[in-house]
């Protein structure tokens, strides 16, 4: 009897340890924890260049186009091969897509936000807020119900051309024509991206190293600014994955955070990245722009599709 009494209570034990590990891994695994590996090589594709940024993957057509600033042109990169998709781009700086896949393009040279149109013509969305010229648009998302959301630092402007006393964030409302200030407290605004649910709009502080975090209201507007993470050294551009990790390009490299903040892992590049796109078939590749340079590696978590 005693025998089968001890039996009983070790099974009884074994089952509630066995449930115990099936919560831990449930739970590890809904943080994320497993989902993401690092060992994948660092590729660098090309690095010719002058000033890299604003990568965006084209589904439509299997390609990247990003920027180099200071040439004065937005490439295209397909089929291992690169070749000029636009020149002059005005300095173009951020770019992404729209709902229905046209290209939306920060331009430092024209100190505007546009959109090209599908027979290519190009529209102005915003070039002046409260009757003056905007700073240099230099980074752009778009939600999806339509809503532009881009930064307003003075990187491209010159001494004295500055015609606003701050740097913003805003936000262009789906009719492509009411712009609104959401932030105007930053000192550098630049990198932005939605969370999954676009319940959370990340932007980043070149200036301060921060990752702020923003609640989204229906209406479009941001609250409860809290930090993310004051550890991102001159933050520039930034992604988000599926499973909420932030990748961000900064000064040490790479950084990637998980939905709490915590920094995970750093890429280091041999220069420095500007900004990064996920891209291909499965969406599980990570382009880098580095300044001179155009870089690439695999990701286990695809990051969030464009059109």
């Amino acid at each position: 009897m005693m025998a089968t009494a001890t039996t009983v209570h070790h099974a009884t034990n074994d089952k509630r340890a066995v449930k115990r590990i099936f919560i831990i891994v449930a739970m590890l695994a809904g943080s994320g924890a497993f989902a993401l590996d690092f060992n994948s090589p660092l590729e660098k594709i090309a690095g010719d260049f002058q000033f890299t940024e604003g990568p965006v993957w084209i589904a439509a057509k299997s390609e990247l186009l990003f920027s180099d600033i200071p040439a004065n042109r937005i490439i295209r990169f397909k089929d291992g091969k690169f070749e000029t998709f636009r020149t002059p781009s005005h300095n173009s700086n951020g770019l992404t897509l729209d709902k229905q896949g046209r290209l939306i393009a920060c331009e430092h040279g024209s100190r505007s936000v546009t959109r090209t149109e599908a027979d290519g013509t190009i529209t102005t969305l915003a070039d002046h807020y409260d009757g003056k010229r905007l700073n240099s648009p230099n980074d752009v998302v778009v939600k999806s119900d339509g809503a532009i959301y881009f930064t307003d630092p003075p990187f491209g402007v010159r001494r004295g051309e500055q015609e606003l006393d701050f740097q913003g964030v805003y936000r262009i409302a789906p009719d492509g024509k009411t712009l609104t200030v959401v932030v105007r407290d930053f000192v550098k605004p630049n990198g932005l991206a939605f969370t999954p649910d676009e319940k959370v709009l990340y932007i980043n502080d070149t200036e301060r190293g921060q990752i702020r975090a923003f609640d989204v209201a229906a209406d479009g507007s941001l609250s409860n600014g809290r930090i993310f993470t004051a550890d991102a050294p001159g933050a520039d551009g930034m992604k988000v994955d599926l499973e909420g990790n932030v990748y961000c390009a900064c000064k040490p490299g790479v950084m990637i955070f998980d939905r709490t903040g915590k920094h995970l892992h750093t890429y280091t590049l041999a220069d420095q990245p500007t900004n990064l796109a996920f891209g291909d078939g499965d969406w599980k590749t990570l382009y880098i722009t580095a300044r001179p340079s155009l870089y690439r590696v695999g990701a286990t978590v695809p990051g969030i599709k464009l059109p």
